[in-house]
């Protein structure tokens, strides 16, 4: 009699156990399809704008002989930016400059910042950003992301400022605007040429200011 007990016990805790493991699956299981459930909710409800590079530039300027500045821009340019209509906010972006379309308006120059001096633009063809997160401070909406020059990868905050979306009254699609100004050591990114001045100083600045002005039209 005893050993009836003791088995039955253990039966009827085994089939606890089972159930309990089973209950514990299906949670899973509900969980995971609720996640993926969202994340498709999410991608859906967003809106995707492609860059349009007929209006996008992203120009920089750095200090020459310490006494001027120099400006440039990188004339192709290619990336997205997603919109949240329901916040009525940018939730990422990503973009893609191609290195060899440096442009100072000097041939000569342009060349030299093409060579391994500066953006070795045969072993480093592209310049990439990708957004990880969109984030408020002091009353700034800041882009972080990852930013890639040169063959470095550098996490960077680009505070920007967002205007639309609108409807274009020339044509098909709507367009939204982005605009954003931030600072970067060229040194940073390899990036480290230089020459110094007899009077004091370098020949090129390390910091660089980066300007960008993006206007992207919904896919």
């Amino acid at each position: 009699m005893k050993l009836d007990g003791v088995l039955k016990t253990r039966k009827l805790s085994g089939n606890i156990q089972s159930e309990r493991a089973m209950a514990m699956k299906r949670i899973a299981v509900t969980v995971t399809l609720f996640v993926s459930w969202w994340i498709s909710y999410a991608a859906l409800a967003a809106d995707t704008y492609q860059i349009d590079p007929a209006h996008t530039s992203v120009g920089f300027t750095v200090s020459h002989l310490v006494i001027s500045e120099v400006s440039g821009r990188f004339n192709d340019v290619a990336g997205s930016v997603t919109y949240d209509p329901d916040k009525k906010a940018v939730t990422g972006a990503e973009a893609t400059i191609q290195a060899k379309s440096i442009d100072t308006k000097i041939a000569k120059r342009d060349d030299h910042l093409r060579s391994p001096d500066f953006f070795d633009v045969e072993k480093y063809p592209t310049i990439t950003f990708e957004a990880t997160k969109v984030e408020t401070d002091g009353g700034k909406t800041i882009m972080v992301g990852k930013f890639t020059m040169h063959g470095v990868t550098k996490e960077i905050r680009l505070p920007f400022t967002l205007k639309g979306p609108i409807k274009n009254p020339m044509g098909p699609g709507t367009r939204l605007g982005v605009s954003a100004e931030t600072t970067l050591d060229r040194k940073d990114y390899g990036l480290t040429w230089n020459k110094a001045l007899e009077t004091g100083g370098v020949m090129v600045g390390e910091d660089v200011k980066i300007s960008i002005s993006a206007e992207a039209v919904k896919k």
